[in-house]
This record gives C-alpha cells, sequence and structure tokens, in this order.
C-alpha cells in the first residue's frame, strides 16, 4: 500500500536536519508519489492545505516547515488573544458612527427627493382628474 502525501512529507522533514521549504517537500512528494504535472498541479492547494491542518508539522514562517516535536511550544504557540480582541477603541466606534451618519444621510436625501417626485406626480394626477371632471 502506498502512502500518503501527507506521510511521505512526514518521512521527508524526519530525514532533514533543519527546517524545510514548501517547495523542496512538495518536489519530494510528487516524485516519491509519481505524479504527473497535470496531478500535482491540481493537488497542491489541497495538499498545502492539508499540511496546515496536519498536528505533525509547524510553519516557521518564510514557507519554512518541520516537524512540531522539534520545538518548544512558545515557539510555534499562536496566542489568539492577539489575533482577535472583543475590546473596541473609541476610535473605531466613533468612526463607525461617522460612516453610519454620513450613509443615512445619503439615504435621506435620497427619500426626501423620492418624496418630492411621488408629491409632484400627485399634483399633477389630481390636476389631471380635475381637468377630466370638468370636462364631464
Amino acid at each position: 500500500m502506498s502512502k500518503s502525501l501527507l506521510d511521505l512529507a512526514f518521512d521527508y522533514v524526519s530525514e532533514q536536519k533543519q527546517q524545510s521549504k514548501f517547495q523542496d517537500i512538495w518536489a519530494y512528494c510528487v516524485k516519491e508519489a509519481g505524479l504527473s504535472e497535470e496531478e500535482a498541479a491540481a493537488k497542491v492547494s489541497r495538499f498545502y492545505t492539508n499540511l496546515m491542518l496536519d498536528g505533525r508539522f509547524v510553519t516557521l514562517g518564510e514557507n519554512e516547515w518541520d516537524l512540531r516535536i522539534r520545538h518548544k511550544f512558545e515557539k510555534v504557540h499562536i496566542d489568539m488573544s492577539e489575533v482577535y480582541s472583543d475590546v473596541e477603541t473609541f476610535d473605531d466606534d466613533s468612526e463607525e458612527e461617522e460612516e453610519e451618519a454620513e450613509y443615512n444621510k445619503a439615504f435621506e436625501e435620497e427619500n426626501e427627493e423620492q418624496k418630492d417626485e411621488d408629491f409632484n406626480s400627485d399634483e399633477e394626477e389630481s390636476e389631471e382628474e380635475e381637468k377630466e371632471d370638468n370636462e364631464f
């Protein structure tokens, strides 16, 4: 039974003394799996996604990869509290309020124009109805 692309990648990275570039890992996997250029092109994005999700590997930036077990937790852990923050600053709120006020102003102006058009249209219709009534 042949190995999966991720298992081939694990074998390659395990043999290396230091981190590896994604291109080198992929080239090894393509060669070992015997993929054609078309097959490789069709599978590279899924392979990259699977590599990201596989807990055995870690990205070190600059498209460098290594085995997670070779690195301390602090070096490879991403603190999500730095990425996602529930705290909004005052500047963000005031900026949003300004944008909302601008949007509402434009919307209100458009509604006023529509009301004027509707009013004028109603006046014209009532004048026409009066003319028709007077003709009879």
